[in-house]
């Protein structure tokens, strides 16, 4: 199973999502291609009612600690509740560029 697939079906589990959207943005790194070592994550769901964004990203590291703590490099999270994803009209911030995307060593 790609590391994609793996950590969207963790997320699906755990969060019971309305929305969820996995990319693999690796390839904007300087890593070697096929990394697989860069993710981002928007994730829509009513378990975030109530809390602060800090403790949904604790909630999610949780979720994903295996990955983490071998294979997962980054991870840019946005998540938010039904109510909070309904006033954005779909807009998502870009992740931002990485520091060594152009050098691979």
């Amino acid at each position: 199973m790609m590391m994609r697939e793996q950590i969207e079906s963790k997320l699906r589990a755990a969060f019971e999502p309305v929305i969820l959207e996995v990319a693999d943005e690796s390839y904007r790194h300087n890593v070697p291609a096929g990394s697989e070592s860069h993710f981002k994550v928007v994730l829509v769901s009513d378990r975030f009612v109530g809390e602060r964004f800090l403790n949904r990203h604790r909630m999610i590291y949780g979720t994903l600690s295996a990955e983490l703590s071998s294979t997962v490099h980054a991870l840019a999270l946005h998540t938010y509740t039904i109510k909070e994803w309904e006033g954005l009209h779909d807009t998502i911030l870009a992740s931002p560029p990485c520091r060594g995307a152009g050098s691979i060593a």
